[in-house]
């Protein structure tokens, strides 16, 4: 089963649907125009178009996969008394001082550019049900970092 908001479930129905009525007619139309251009034993084009065809029908079975195991979360049922999904948390690294704020999202919600990280990161795992002006400890790829949690609240 899939956490996720409603913004991220509406996006991903969106892009389903670009997919299904855009991407899949122009790549049902490369593989006609290289069908078109004789023999398919020896046609490279031919076959970079069915395997583009087969990723493309490929992705949009997961992202159809994903919205059938979909749970919505109702942000009105959540509370900014601790970190959990779709809380936005502000917090300080205690050693370099440096200030960073990330929202804890559904795996196929993560945006890094967003600031919004997968809950199934190694932050995000260490931050999980502890509350304002707790310090934590998380185990990195690069080593462990104190973090003191400033603030949360629900986005």
């Amino acid at each position: 089963m899939a956490y996720m908001s409603q913004e991220g479930y509406d996006k991903l129905v969106a892009e389903l649907k670009r997919l299904e009525s855009v991407e899949r007619p122009k790549a049902s139309a490369a593989i006609a125009e290289a069908r078109d251009k004789g023999d398919l034993s020896e046609n490279s084009e031919y076959d970079a178009a069915k395997e583009a065809q087969m990723k493309l029908e490929n992705k949009i079975n997961e992202m159809k996969a994903t919205l059938a195991e979909a749970k919505i979360i109702d942000t009105s049922r959540l509370s900014s008394d601790c970190v959990q999904i779709l809380s936005k948390v502000e917090m300080t690294n205690m050693v370099t001082k440096a200030k960073m704020a990330y929202t804890i999202v559904s795996e196929s919600e993560a945006n890094l550019r967003e600031g919004k990280i997968s809950i199934t990161t190694p932050i995000a795992q260490g931050l999980l049900n502890h509350k304002v002006g707790d310090e934590v400890e998380v185990k990195i790829p690069r080593g462990t970092i104190k973090l003191r949690i400033d603030a949360i609240s629900i986005s």
